[in-house]
């Protein structure tokens, strides 16, 4: 715990029990003690990250699902209660896609991401609930029989824009895909597309939903309502949370 207070941790004593509680000898506890003071992510340390109640394994190079994108999955499953095809787009470790297959009960799952480290790891979190993974980019990725079949397109593309990045902690900027962060000149590129895409993809009445940056929010909204979805936003103060939401026609 001395090396994790002296590295700077300020939840020293908390990482230092999950990290106990994941090593199977002292030595490897030793070196992961070592690897998190050098400033490696906690959740890579130790292998996973807590979401909604699931642990959602990660591994190096692949994006660490945030705790305030959990309530992009709650105003899914609040929006469509009874869906019963869900898409995770730009799925990272498949955490959303997860979440959501677990609250909505039997359901056909698809994710996809570009990266091929992110889709190895999304098939190991989503396997035990039946999901398929894909490979490529956005809606290239998906089989053509989902087409006017989702009831959930849940999209949680890179937001930060180009010239930010380098203001990201350390543990992002350094740790995680850049493919995972960079949005763009000003951080929509990504969510532009996908809304430009999603109505050809949702079932009548189906929601996508994306989330944002509460300074981007408001060209994120235009952006959905330009593609012709009935569009809201959904703010959580608490948990500094932004979230775009469209329904299909």
């Amino acid at each position: 715990m001395a090396a994790l207070r002296a590295a700077g941790c300020v939840f020293a004593e908390d990482e230092a029990e999950l990290i106990l509680a994941a090593a199977p000898t002292p030595d490897a506890a030793a070196s992961m003690v070592e690897r998190r003071a050098a400033g490696l992510p906690l959740e890579l340390v130790v292998g996973w990250a807590g979401f909604l109640g699931r642990r959602i394994a990660v591994e190096p190079g692949v994006f660490v699902p945030r705790r305030r994108t959990e309530f992009l999955v709650e105003q899914a499953l609040a929006q469509a209660p009874g869906a019963t095809v869900v898409v995770d787009l730009c799925c990272g470790s498949g955490a959303v896609g997860a979440a959501l297959a677990a609250g909505l009960g039997e359901v056909e799952l698809h994710a996809a991401d570009i990266d091929p480290v992110a889709v190895r790891c999304a098939r190991r979190n989503v396997a035990d609930l039946g999901g398929q993974v894909h490979t490529g980019d956005l809606f290239e990725a998906l089989p053509g029989g989902l087409r006017g079949r989702i009831d959930v397109l849940a999209a949680n593309v890179p937001y930060v824009p180009t010239g930010e990045i380098g203001l990201l902690p350390a543990e992002a900027r350094d740790h995680e895909p850049r493919v995972a962060l960079d949005g763009g000149a000003d951080g929509l590129d990504v969510l532009r597309r996908v809304a430009a895409g999603a109505p050809g993809w949702l079932a009548p009445g189906g929601c996508l939903l994306a989330e944002t940056s509460r300074r981007q929010a408001p060209a994120a909204v235009a952006a959905f309502t330009g593609a012709g979805l009935r569009t809201r936003l959904a703010v959580s103060e608490e948990r500094c949370a932004h979230v775009v939401i469209g329904v299909g026609q």
